[in-house]
Formats: structure tokens, sequence, C-alpha cells
């Protein structure tokens, strides 16, 4: 579990292996930061050890956001690090026994206007909705992320958003901060299937979820971004995920389909 745990770690482990993941670099050394910026243009900031999107910034295009998330990052782990932005789909796919089990996309959180109410209202009513359907686990957080999110679309948090517009108000498409999921089990590409099954035998971790960058679900390409020790099995539903993990416990109680 500690090789999920830190991203560098699993970097190195799943690189070894000949698996895809973008570049990235230690946030120690500020003219390497710079450098990097420069070449890649678009860059992610993440605490190197952390969880539920704590800290985590995307879509960073200058060298004072950059420099900003940094510290913001720091405040979750000393370590932070700084790595190549990938387009793309957010993919998270569970491997339980190291065999695929489901696969979902995941979207930021966004607001709809009604050309009435200003966005921190609609955010504030989107949000217990999102808590409201998962148990409290979800919601979205009125914090430098979010209004950064609002002002890189020349709005602010008291901005009337016009009927039927929808604005993103996240960039990342964590479930804790309001983001959706969505069933694409059945559209998984069989490479993609493969990858996920050779990045947990890579990692020897049976239980786990990848989140993955990519440009077309029925397609090969992909970037992997990191892996979660301890995946939310419980929203990748109608997909079996609490039966195959019961059946890893006890497999001689398993009832094959």
């Amino acid at each position: 579990m500690s090789r999920c745990d830190d991203k560098r770690v699993t970097r190195n482990m799943l690189t070894d292996s000949g698996l895809g993941m973008p570049a990235q670099i230690p946030a120690d050394d500020p003219e390497t930061v710079r450098d990097f910026l420069a070449r890649h243009q678009r860059v992610v900031v993440k605490p190197a050890r952390g969880e539920q999107g704590h800290g985590v910034q995307v879509d960073l295009r200058t060298l004072d956001t950059v420099e900003a998330a940094i510290t913001t990052a720091q405040r979750f782990c000393d370590d932070v690090i700084v790595e190549e932005m990938v387009e793309g789909e957010d993919l998270r796919i569970i491997v339980i026994g190291y065999q695929v089990i489901a696969a979902a996309t995941r979207r930021p959180a966004e607001i709809t206007g009604d050309g009435q109410q200003n966005i921190r209202t609609l955010i504030e009513k989107q949000s217990r909705r999102r808590q409201a359907a998962t148990g409290g686990e979800s919601c979205i957080p009125l914090d430098t992320e979010t209004l950064r999110c609002i002002e890189s679309v020349d709005y602010s948090l008291d901005s009337i958003l016009p009927a039927g517009q929808r604005l993103r108000v996240r960039k990342t498409a964590n479930l804790h901060t309001g983001g959706t999921i969505h069933d694409v089990t059945g559209q998984l590409h069989p490479h993609l299937r493969d990858v996920a099954e050779q990045a947990a035998r890579a990692l020897e971790i049976p239980v786990v979820g990848f989140d993955f960058m990519v440009p077309d679900l029925a397609g090969e390409q992909y970037a992997i971004i990191e892996a979660n020790e301890r995946p939310g099995l419980a929203n990748h539903e109608p997909q079996p995920t609490a039966q195959r993990f019961v059946d890893l416990l006890f497999p001689h109680s398993r009832i094959e389909p």
C-alpha cells in the first residue's frame, strides 16, 4: 500500500515496468520548476502523499500560479511534485484480484445558471445535493481552487450565471470535491484493461484504483496519473466490486457466475 501512498514511488515502479505516466519533477528547486513549466506549458501541482484531491491544482500555466500552488500543497505534505498536464477524460479503473472489475469516468463539479442566483448560491445548492446523494462524502469547497476556476473565465462568486449556462467550478474530478462518476466498464478498450492489470501486478497490490487520462475510452492511448490503495468500491455500482472484494478475502466461498 505504501507504493501507492507515495506518488513518486508509484511512478518509479510503473515506469520501470514500461507503463506510461506523465513527466514529473520534485518541486524543491525553483529553477528546475521554471524550466519544466516552460517545456510543458501546462502543469499539475500535487502533494507527493495525499488523498481525496487535497492540495491538488490542475492546468497551471504561469510561474506565479505554480509557486502559489506549491505553497498550498505543502500544507498537506512537505514533499510536492510538479507534473506534466495530460488532456483527456478522467478514468478510474478498479482492479481486484489482479482483474479489472469496474471502470468509470469522473467529471469535475459544475453548476448550471438560472439567470437569477449568483455563483456562490448555485455552488452551495449543488454542494448540498452532492452531500445528500453521497451520504455526506461529497461537497464543493469554496476554497482558493474553486475561486481560481471561476476567475479563470472572468466570473466571481457574486456573478449571476446566465440561464442554462454550465460552469465547471473545479479542475479536478475528485468525488470528494463535488465530482460525479459514470460507469463505462462496458466501453473500456481491452488494452486499457491489460495496462491496469499489469500495473496492479507491478505494484503487487490486489485491490487498487488507477486514475488514467485517456483521449478516447475506445482507444489504446493513456497516461496513468496515480494509484489509489483504498479506492471507493461502492462508487462503482452496478459493477460487482463489493462481491469481488469479498471473493478475494474468502475465495473458498466464491460463487462462480
